[in-house]
């Protein structure tokens, strides 16, 4: 006969095992263990991990229910069924379909809620508040990767895939929907006025100039459902249409009269897009061009053309205020020859105008004879 002492401390729980085999759970203290020719070994557990991972676990479960009700929390979910364990009224873990699982019974307080998730894959309101709350606590709660949560912000809508189709569309709040046993996502959408650029366009006018160009539009949606249903990415999409209306609206006009109204573009493009984007939940609200690049030999040549017509339109202008001017003296010289008054007036001015570049004027003979002997030299 051979006897062994064994103590479990007061936070623990013993499994004696004979042979390998389950004999009894042992409680917090002392005990003596008699054997004569059996193998004794005892395990402990302490109770601050109240999950029981054993391989006898399931075996307590199918044949020792007397043992499992008196020392342990047992659960065991269906297919359809998921684990809400707390821990002293706190949620600690959430559990997954077909759990079977075994929780000692002691230090804390556990606690299993089972819910049925076959109808619906949203969490109730109630139940979402919660799991928020859990993340502002320092002990994170085991299980969430089987949940996707989302917050929608105020300018911005969501869309629900459920196993591949759109469920619905989701206002601003918070959400939190079931993953288990389904493929759930959710993609954010800005319902706000949006911008796109189009840049970089390298397009060949009808008289084979090359131009780069650079398209800016703006867009918002219209009907986010709509937009979804009908495009795979409705953004990329009108990325295209700009492209392709820029295209139409570059490819078919020359290089002048793109220059002459550049504002042509704006327009095709705009009732391009437009008329493409009918009924497919989008709304184009403004297109412009932001820039064209013309090729360096291209700008040397314009360059010149409008040099030549600047000098051209200047040399008309120079001798259009020359021929005024001749037709202006003109008619001053018909004037004074038969007017001896005026011709007199015109002597004066004249004298005037000499007179302000002269420091210094010597008379002699009196006033009448400087203006006689400036009429003669006339």
């Amino acid at each position: 006969m051979q006897f062994k002492r064994v103590k479990v401390k007061k936070n623990e729980r013993g499994l004696l095992l004979r042979n390998g085999d389950f004999e009894r759970v042992l409680p917090p203290g002392r005990h003596w263990l008699v054997s004569a020719f059996d193998e004794l070994r005892v395990e402990t557990f302490a109770l601050e991990q109240a999950a029981f991972t054993h391989g006898l676990a399931d075996y307590l479960m199918a044949h020792e229910p007397e043992v499992v009700a008196r020392e342990f929390v047992r659960v065991e979910l269906g297919e359809t069924q998921v684990g809400l364990r707390t821990e002293h009224g706190l949620l600690v873990e959430l559990l997954a379909p077909g759990t079977r699982r075994l929780y000692w019974r002691g230090l804390a307080d556990v606690q299993v809620e089972v819910v049925n998730i076959a109808d619906s894959a949203e969490l109730a309101p109630a139940l979402v508040q919660r799991l928020v709350q859990t993340q502002l606590r320092q002990r994170a709660v085991a299980g969430l990767a089987g949940v996707l949560q989302l917050q929608v912000p105020e300018h911005g809508a969501a869309l629900l895939w459920v196993d591949g189709k759109v469920e619905k569309l989701l206002a601003p709040g918070s959400y939190a929907f079931w993953k288990f046993n389904r493929n759930v996502s959710a993609e954010l959408v800005d319902l706000r006025l949006q911008a796109l650029d189009v840049a970089g366009q390298d397009i060949l006018t009808r008289d084979k100039v090359a131009l780069r160009l650079n398209l800016a539009a703006t867009w918002r949606f219209t009907d986010v459902l709509q937009a979804y249903t009908k495009l795979q990415k409705p953004a990329e999409h009108l990325y295209r249409e700009l492209q392709f209306g820029l295209r139409a609206a570059v490819g078919t006009r020359t290089l002048d009269e793109l220059l002459e109204n550049k504002g042509v573009i704006d327009e095709v493009v705009s009732a391009h897009v437009r008329q493409k984007m009918q009924g497919h939940g989008l709304a184009l609200e403004s297109v412009g061009v932001k820039d064209i690049v013309l090729p360096g030999e291209m700008k040397t040549i314009l360059a010149q053309v409008v040099e030549a017509q600047k000098a051209a339109e200047a040399n008309v202008i120079r001798r259009r205020e020359e021929t005024a001017a001749t037709r202006s003296l003109l008619n001053t010289a018909k004037v004074m020859e038969g007017n001896p008054v005026a011709l007199r007036m015109k002597e004066l001015e004249t004298l005037e105008r000499v007179a302000e570049r002269i420091d210094k004027i010597s008379v002699f003979g009196g006033l009448d004879q400087v203006l006689n002997g400036l009429v003669k030299l006339r």
